[in-house]
């Protein structure tokens, strides 16, 4: 994995922001319950709830994982892998308890304790947290809360192992692209690979486990143009699933839980359907982060889709002073989905202070735009995801965000609305009004916040402290965090 690893330098890092503003996972195999449950506490919480209610035989659906389809086939499939969970919570009884399994257990909860302690200090009110750290104290309004990110950022770091599956060949497994909009999951596909802070080689150790299918790649090799079987996912995943669960114990004993997936392919959260306990019980890490799809944020993570264009990361970032930047909003692209038409129908190229192109003029850069420009708008495609978020934060340009169903990346943790601008389908007509009424005292905060926040995005070959790889990584402590395995 090495000599792929540098033979693409081009692959960077990935990072997960996640979640312990969700309520605590329990999933419980108890010898003295007869059903098998798996339950949330109810979203956004700072506490960490241990409801273990036995009184339910099917988990409540305003707050469970499973909730009720209209579409048959899916519902049928729920009603399955329900029966499935409570068959093996019965099977456990009375076994021998998994010692090493507690020990895990033992250290997530001191983190939890922890976490708590921090949440309820009257420090919590601070805009900044009191925390040393050599490299960055977490300040200001960018952070829901910067010193509960950064309690737990430390606590990950000192805590936090996971194990990486060595099953599978490149380049269906262990291996993905490194440029284009699906970069991410090539990047930290090769991190983790190389990765020597969280990577343990021992499965006994880990809190996680992560399993190396590239979405991208099966398709790119496996996926025929004419008769487009989609089904390739699910023989390929579900074969995939089927071997470690037979060589190792690991996935189950928590039925998938403490297991995740990362993809950026719009077909992500498809691909993982066809095992349902992938689908419904692990952690899927996804740049698609549709909740029209059933991304579920209690357990699943967003991160950022990022267009790697040429393979060099360097000088990624860097824009314009304020006072330079000459355009009011910029956005060139193609007119797919089902928001940007309406974008187009309002404002392609009817306006000098509002930059809308399908195809952006010879004489001009599209680059250089986006560094002039004082808004950036990014509008959903054909999924709910959009590279041009993070190409606007590289270029020190506010970010308009425009999308349906779309949970931003690292939202447990980073405050959106502090360094962006969110309208809805219906606002696009009076758009130009609306940038006009933010007043340049706030446009200049929000720049400011822009250029703070960019760390967290930003990708480093190495890896470097809080960028987007160890972001990435939070948002599955987070989640793990979240997530208790009882016996």
């Amino acid at each position: 994995m090495k000599e792929i690893y540098y033979s693409n330098k081009s692959c960077l890092v990935f990072s997960v922001l996640g979640i312990f503003f969700l309520g605590l996972i329990t999933v419980l195999f108890s010898g003295d319950n007869s059903s098998f449950i798996l339950l949330f506490s109810s979203p956004p919480s700072l506490t960490f709830s241990n409801s273990t209610s036995s009184s339910l035989s099917r988990p409540n659906p305003e707050t469970a994982l499973y909730p009720s389809f209209s579409n048959k086939k899916k519902q049928i499939a729920v009603d399955k892998l329900i029966k499935e969970l409570e068959d093996e919570s019965i099977s456990r009884r009375g076994k021998e308890k998994d010692e090493k399994l507690e020990k895990i257990e033992a250290s997530l909860s001191s983190a939890r304790a922890l976490i708590k302690q921090t949440a309820d200090s009257t420090l919590n009110r601070s805009r900044s947290s009191p925390l040393k750290d050599p490299d960055y104290v977490p300040h200001g309004d960018i952070y829901k809360n910067a010193y509960l990110f950064h309690r737990s950022y430390l606590l990950m770091e000192s805590q936090f192992k996971i194990y990486v599956y060595e099953e599978g060949e490149p380049p269906l497994f262990h291996y993905g692209p490194c440029t284009n909009i699906y970069a991410m999951e090539g990047l930290f596909l090769n991190f983790m690979e190389v990765d020597t802070r969280f990577r343990t080689y021992d499965p006994d150790q880990a809190h996680v486990f992560f399993l190396p299918f590239s979405v991208v790649m099966i398709l790119k090799h496996l996926f025929h143009p004419v008769i487009r079987d989609k089904a390739v996912l699910g023989r390929t995943i579900g074969d995939y699933v089927q071997t470690i669960s037979s060589k190792y114990p690991y996935w189950n004993r928590s039925l998938g839980a403490d297991h995740f997936m990362l993809s950026c392919h719009d077909w992500g959260p498809r691909s993982t359907w066809y095992v349902h306990q992938l689908y419904f019980t692990s952690i899927r890490v996804l740049c698609n982060a549709n909740t029209s799809e059933f991304f579920n944020p209690r357990k699943d993570a967003s991160i950022p889709e990022i267009n790697i264009r040429s393979g060099d990361i360097n000088k990624l970032t860097g824009g314009y002073s304020p006072s330079n930047r000459t355009v009011l909003a910029f956005f060139a692209g193609h007119s797919h989905g089902r928001l940007r038409p309406a974008l187009f129908q309002h404002w392609k190229e009817k306006d000098q202070d509002i930059r809308v192109y399908e195809e952006v003029p010879p004489s001009i850069s599209y680059q250089e735009m986006m560094k002039k420009s004082k808004y950036c708008l990014c509008p959903s495609g054909y999924e709910v995801a959009s590279p041009r978020i993070v190409e606007a934060l590289y270029a020190e340009c506010v970010p308009v965000l425009i999308s349906q169903n779309y949970i931003l990346p690292f939202s447990d943790v980073l405050n959106w609305e502090a360094f962006s601008i969110q309208i809805s389908v219906s606002d696009i007509p009076n758009l130009k009004k609306i940038l006009l009424n933010v007043s340049e005292e706030e446009y200049i905060e929000k720049y400011k916040r822009v250029k703070q926040v960019q760390q967290h995005f930003v990708v480093n070959d190495p890896p470097k402290r809080y960028d987007v790889f160890n972001m990435i990584i939070h948002s599955v402590w987070l989640r793990r965090l979240n997530l208790q395995i009882l016996y």
